[in-house]
């Protein structure tokens, strides 16, 4: 892959655009002289040109290309502009004002093939529900069918969704290691870092004490999960906290399992009322109960996906640490199939 290429023989600015470009992940490749830039000028994915050198620049004519800025420490500077458009760059980019937007441009050229992933959240009526199981079985399916996924475990009290999978030994990053993260993931490196199963990469936490997901840090690996990802599942607490209101504002289908029965119906209204005061689209799976299918419906006021019957041996499956079958004539395949088809976009 290419690098970002800077132009400039301004030490200190060279200085900054070096530990600019290090937070998103990148390396530079660096020319003092508009000469030294020639053989990397079409190819590097953004260019960086400083101040220092805009009018040699221009007067060596490189061809005309997008992704040019033009770096500066002086945007009062009234020559500024006139420098901007001699260069041929898109935007000024002033020192130290504009430092964030510098990392997003330097981590966009390092995705060469962003994605469009869609998040779509699962919740339980109540606890015991199965929201968790639905989630991870979704995950898996969606990845078995080649879409790239990345399942986020968003309860600190859940147990570990790894654990769920039986993975809960896989090396790999887990919530206590990015939760000190501000702004943005670079999403191939957080796809690299993360327990991963062929098309599945997983967010879970570590054993023992757990900390609260900062909101900041849900953030982050959201957008570089719809960054880096086809698909992202995000298994959410029934208590929200700020962490699962992120998520849930980004969400285009939140996913609330429910079971007919009256507690499982009178909780899952009060779960819905707590939602529905962060995202739009909400959507029901019914577990069998007590009370007809379409009452419950009814009285939830929200659309069915899909109902999951009882699976007897479900409880001693999970404890062997074992997921359910998901061929497509399975009760739960089926089911998630069924899912995929209708919550997310059609290619």
């Amino acid at each position: 892959m290419h690098r970002p290429l800077v132009i400039t023989e301004d030490p200190a600015l060279l200085d900054d655009l070096v530990r600019i470009a290090a937070a998103a992940g990148a390396q530079l490749d660096v020319a003092h002289v508009p000469a030294h830039a020639r053989p990397y000028w079409s190819l590097a994915p953004i260019v960086a040109v400083g101040a220092d050198q805009a009018d040699t620049v221009a007067a060596a004519e490189p061809p005309a290309r997008d992704q040019v800025v033009l770096v500066t420490r002086d945007p009062d500077d009234p020559d500024t502009w006139r420098k901007c458009v001699a260069v041929g760059a898109q935007t000024v980019v002033a020192l130290p004002v504009d430092e964030r937007l510098l990392v997003d441009r330097f981590a966009d050229a390092m995705e060469p093939d962003p994605r469009s992933g869609s998040v779509i959240c699962v919740i339980g009526g109540r606890g015991g529900a199965g929201a968790s199981v639905l989630a991870a079985c979704l995950a898996l399916r969606a990845s078995a069918d080649r879409l790239r996924t990345l399942l986020v475990d968003a309860d600190p009290l859940g147990g570990g969704i790894d654990a769920l999978l039986g993975h809960e030994e896989t090396p790999g990053a887990r919530w206590g290691d990015l939760v000190a993260r501000e702004g943005r993931i670079n999403a191939g490196a957080l796809q690299a870092a993360l327990p991963a199963f062929g098309d599945l990469a997983v967010l879970s936490f570590h054993r023992g004490d757990v900390a609260a997901i900062p909101p900041q840090a849900m953030r982050s690996v959201l957008e570089a999960g719809t960054r880096g990802f086809d698909l992202v599942v995000v298994d959410l607490p029934r208590h929200l906290d700020p962490a699962g209101t992120e998520a849930l504002t980004r969400a285009r289908t939140t996913v609330m399992v429910a079971t007919a029965d009256v507690r499982g119906i009178l909780s899952a209204a009060q779960v819905l009322s707590e939602i529905g005061k962060h995202t739009a689209d909400i959507r029901a799976v019914l577990r069998p109960g007590a009370i007809d299918h379409e009452v419950a419906l009814s009285s939830l006021g929200i659309p069915s996906v899909g109902n999951l019957p009882d699976q007897p041996r479900l409880t001693a499956t999970l404890n062997r640490g074992e997921l359910p079958r998901l061929g497509p004539r399975t009760v739960l395949g089926s089911l998630c199939t069924s899912l995929l088809h209708d919550l997310l976009p059609a290619s």
